[in-house]
């Protein structure tokens, strides 16, 4: 596992991503699963980046688990405890007019990834994805 500190703030998105990337690339992750996995990090990141401390600015830890077949991406943070899971998925039916705004990103990520967990731990918000590679 390979893990990275960055300041929860949207200029440090696309060195996450680059990180994430990197490791990925390791292991010859295809470019479809790279791509779901990225807009993933996007999501989760800028959520974090916007919500977690709000109105401070505090860190992050992403965290990296690749093998050839599975990649586990855990976010860490210290923020106000909240569980992005517990809201209900939006109702995808209706126009994005009638939608309530919000939990469009979320929904996307736990329908992209093969898994999505979230627990708070030790004053730590902890998200997991995980997504097969092969």
């Amino acid at each position: 596992m390979t893990e990275r500190k960055f300041e929860a703030v949207d200029g440090e998105l696309y060195n996450a991503i680059g990180f994430v990337e990197e490791e990925l690339e390791k292991h010859d992750c295809p470019m479809k699963v790279t791509m779901q996995i990225t807009v993933a990090v996007e999501e989760i990141f800028v959520n974090i980046a916007h919500y977690a401390y709000w109105p401070n600015k505090g860190d992050m830890t992403l965290s990296v688990d690749a093998t050839d077949c599975e990649v586990v991406i855990r976010f860490t943070d210290r923020g106000t405890p909240f569980d992005p899971l517990s809201r209900p998925d939006p109702d995808v039916s209706l126009s994005a007019e009638a939608r309530r705004i919000g939990g469009l990103g979320i929904y996307m990520v736990k329908q992209t990834m093969d898994h999505v967990e979230y627990r708070y731990e030790d004053g730590q918000n902890i998200l997991t994805l995980r997504k097969r590679i092969g």
